[in-house]
């Protein structure tokens, strides 16, 4: 039989397509087959076989997990690109953007070609698509990872999320290193609790090889645990544990951050243009990974203080007498990070504008707003990505357990960016958090051009400050 594609919608089954029918949550793949096979597809793989070979004469694969069959087929049908190249996982709640630009900025400095899929989009040859979900589908995953192949790149560096992971996105794909960040409240809507979510992190670690190496957080409270279940070559990174690679002294300015790295063989002086002890977290994942690579601690070094960050990660708006980030915490534990680096940095005031997504975990909701509250002078809450919900009701849910008059709400977003621009003084520091590097505000019935630093610039400009 030949098989000319693959294809998990049936909207994009062409002639010869094998058709895998995946039943979601919302919407069941077996419902579609007849439309598949309409379209010419000339083979079904189906977790119901019996009632779609009822419903065609063509041939009925039957396959209890649907998920895992397209990633099996998708990495076949492309030809195991994974194996070509060394694949590099990054996971956890926090950090994960940060991360794979900052192990890339270390392979490229050591002359290696890496391509990076996540949150941002999917990058290589300075090549940036944009991708709608942090880890990508198998057929879009294995196509990626195969155009890196054709391009010459070395590894590929990848955000691989929950998600991801509980729905077999990358189980096909050979991991030279996976990476832990942090596991904290989000996705809850999906997960429904933090047992299930960590589960969800731990199988990138128990499906590696004993080749690979398995680089974990060890200031996380799930570090032993994650130990204990993962396989491959073990280091551990931190700042307040004992562990491979561990950063002392530090030192915290809004202009960055230093510290004395420990290894077991040396210590050496790291400047990073980063700011926050968050982000001293991050580097030390990058620095491992180097480490791992036999990668010099020199070229390592000078990667990490030529690095500039990512759109959208404490992005800095340029302003007279004031600091104005920009970025995507989203999350109780990001927001928390973040607010509390700029309020131990700051001279002023500190104010955030921020909101919580539509149709996305409401149960941080209420505690964003609390710690908004704990560690901001002033706070604005307006609208994130309402999406189909109310933007009240949401903002309704983060002010549940607020109290006092340090908080106000202006569902408009770019209104409540101009509030805390014009209430603000010389020396305060404004944050405006969830959307980070997003160019684009989901609302109920339509999607708009909507870029946070764009908006904060021309405001700022419009004001004269």
């Amino acid at each position: 039989m030949d098989i000319s594609g693959l294809a998990c919608d049936s909207r994009a089954v062409r002639k010869g397509s094998l058709f895998v029918a995946i039943d979601g949550t919302k919407v069941k793949g077996s419902d579609f087959i007849a439309e598949a096979i309409k379209k010419g597809a000339s083979c079904v793989v189906s977790a119901n076989g019996r009632t779609a070979l009822a419903k065609t004469r063509v041939p009925v694969i039957h396959f209890s997990d649907t998920r895992y069959a397209l990633a099996v087929l998708a990495d076949e049908f492309f030809g195991h690109p994974s194996g070509k190249l060394k694949v590099i996982g990054v996971t956890g709640t926090n950090g994960k953007t940060t991360i794979t630009y900052l192990i890339r900025s270390i392979l490229q400095e050591a002359h290696f070609s890496c391509g990076i899929i996540g949150t941002v989009g999917y990058s290589f040859e300075e090549k940036i698509i944009p991708t709608q979900n942090t880890t990508p589908g198998p057929l879009g995953l294995q196509m990626f990872l195969k155009q890196m192949v054709r391009a010459g790149c070395a590894y590929c560096v990848m955000e691989v999320s929950s998600h991801g992971l509980d729905q077999q996105r990358t189980r096909a794909i050979d991991f030279k290193a996976a990476l832990f960040t942090n596991l904290t409240h989000d996705h809850l809507d999906y997960h429904l609790n933090l047992e299930n979510y960590f589960s969800a992190k731990a199988k990138l670690f128990r499906e590696l090889n004993k080749d690979a190496f398995s680089i974990i957080n060890a200031d996380s409270p799930y570090a032993g645990r994650l130990t204990a279940v993962g396989r491959g070559k073990l280091i551990t990174y931190g700042i307040d544990s004992a562990c491979d690679i561990r950063a002392r002294n530090l030192a915290l300015d809004l202009a960055g951050s230093e510290f004395i790295l420990h290894t077991k063989k040396r210590k050496t002086k790291i400047k990073t243009r980063l700011i926050g002890r968050h982000n001293i977290s991050n580097v030390l994942a990058a620095i491992a990974f180097g480490l791992s690579q036999k990668i010099e601690l020199a070229r390592i070094v000078r990667a990490v203080e030529n690095f500039n960050g990512v759109k959208g990660r404490l992005e800095r708006v340029r302003a007279q007498e004031r600091n104005v980030f920009i970025d995507y915490a989203h999350t109780p534990d990001a927001l928390m990070n973040v607010l509390a680096a700029l309020k131990a940095l700051s001279g002023g005031n500190l104010t955030v504008v921020f909101g919580c997504g539509g149709e996305r975990d409401a149960f941080k909701r209420p505690l964003m707003g609390e710690l908004a509250q704990k560690y901001a002078d002033k706070v604005i809450i307006t609208s994130d990505n309402p999406r189909s919900e109310e933007p009240q009701k949401i903002a309704d849910e983060i002010t549940l357990r607020m109290r006092g008059g340090n908080y106000r709400v202006i569902l408009e977003r770019k209104e409540a960016i101009a509030c805390a621009l014009s209430a603000s003084k010389a020396g305060d520091t404004i944050l405006i958090a969830g959307k980070g590097h997003e160019d684009y505000q989901i609302l109920k019935d339509r999607k708009i051009e909507f870029d946070d630093a764009i908006v904060t610039g021309q405001l700022l400009r419009q004001m004269g400050l």
